[in-house]
């Protein structure tokens, strides 16, 4: 895996053909695995089929730079470990500060790249286009958030989006004991019925939270997806989390902070659970239907209430200017996304996109269609099948 500001040199690996076979990926913060000698397999794509392989073109020479979301990264930084394996002559460095802070360096022209925990907001749209900066926006995954605690930490069972409100909402400030927060937690409840039980009584523990900070997209997907429910059924418009936390950028600082207290409580990306669980413990999360552990599965189907689609954002504009960023990104949504994404043994341990996902993405690819257009593509696609299919019951009908 990529690590921030880290040089993806492929003269340094040693390649034995150009079709790609996930790399090992490692968290955020840690020395990338040596690159092994590729392979001819592909992982098996979303309905379980194997996926034909794809063939990394070679003699690509030039640089790519890619910023953003920490939780992207490890995608991104696999991808440009086996693109750059067959491409000696290709530097690509990925680093992982936040979305936030990748769309304003994207936006400025800076970048050819930006990663994204959440879709681009007005407010930065508005921003490429007044530096002239048309984007392709793709999907390339999805992520679960997991609620997560101490291993150590087994006294919390189940926490409700009610729950997660009193603990980590903007009222919770100075709450320092989980037992603290259980007086507004039964409060809200009389209220909000449809968001999940409460789990009090809390136990009787230090509550020390580390999460994500404002600049990362992980912190605004969980305050739109965990928080805001709530608050709306309380008749607010907006909210955000607790001020008064640890916030970090890294999403490797945050594992240690939340290991390091029996206490703890923060959320992080589920790949970054995934590889350290003999040191924290996911939370099942119950947005009003039950109580759901975050799983590939459960992900995937949509049961876990707190999931996310993850994108990268390519700069139009430098497209025509370096032919490496075309051939990157082409790799990237027709063969990463599915051989590198999965939880296949040395994969990124995130969800791939189901069938209609990845067709919807690479039909964006292909057209280099700009603007906010992967939502619309599998909009469109759905519209078009349903077009076939009342079609085809009406010649049925006719005919009979």
């Amino acid at each position: 895996m990529a690590i921030a500001g880290t040089m993806f040199l492929a003269a340094s690996a040693q390649v034995a053909s150009a079709t790609t076979e996930p790399p090992t990926t490692e968290p955020a913060g840690t020395e990338p695995a040596g690159t092994e000698a590729m392979g001819t397999e592909a992982a098996p794509d979303a309905s379980g089929a194997p996926a034909a392989a794809y063939e990394i073109p070679s003699g690509i020479e030039g640089e790519i730079v890619i910023s953003g979301s920490s939780t992207v990264e490890p995608i991104s930084g696999a991808a440009a470990t086996a693109f750059a394996a067959v491409n000696p002559g290709t530097a690509i460095s990925v680093e992982g500060p936040g979305t936030g802070d990748g769309f304003a360096r994207f936006c400025a022209g800076e970048i050819d790249i930006a990663d994204a925990s959440r879709p681009i907001s007005d407010e930065e749209i508005q921003a490429c286009a007044d530096a002239g900066v048309e984007f392709i926006e793709l999907k390339v995954a999805i992520d679960g958030l997991s609620v997560i605690t101490s291993a150590e930490n087994t006294a919390v069972e189940c926490l409700s989006f009610v729950d997660l409100y009193a603990l980590l909402g903007p009222d919770a400030v100075g709450v320092s004991n989980w037992t603290d927060a259980a007086a507004q937690a039964d409060e809200i409840a009389g209220t909000v019925t449809d968001l999940g039980a409460v789990n009090t009584p809390y136990p009787d523990a230090e509550l020390t939270v580390t999460a994500p900070g404002e600049e990362s997209g992980t912190y605004d997907s969980f305050v739109e997806l965990a928080l805001l429910p709530v608050a709306e059924a309380l008749g607010e418009e907006e909210t955000a989390a607790r001020l008064d936390y640890t916030a970090s950028p890294n999403d490797n600082v945050i594992i240690e902070g939340i290991s390091a207290n029996p206490g703890s409580l923060g959320w992080v990306g589920f790949a970054f659970v995934e590889e350290n669980l003999d040191v924290v413990r996911p939370i099942p999360v119950d947005g009003g239907a039950g109580c759901v552990e975050p799983t590939a599965e459960s992900i995937a189907s949509g049961e876990y209430p707190i999931a996310r689609d993850l994108f990268i954002y390519v700069s139009a504009s430098k497209l025509a200017e370096n032919p490496a960023l075309e051939a990157f990104v082409d790799y990237y949504v027709n063969g990463a996304t599915t051989a590198l994404v999965g939880a296949g043994e040395g994969q990124v341990p995130y969800v791939a996109l189901g069938a209609e996902d990845l067709a919807a993405t690479q039909a964006v690819w292909t057209a280099r269609t700009t603007g906010v257009a992967a939502e619309e593509a599998a909009a469109e696609g759905t519209e078009a099948a349903a077009a076939e299919t009342t079609a085809a019951a009406t010649e049925t009908t006719a005919a009979g």
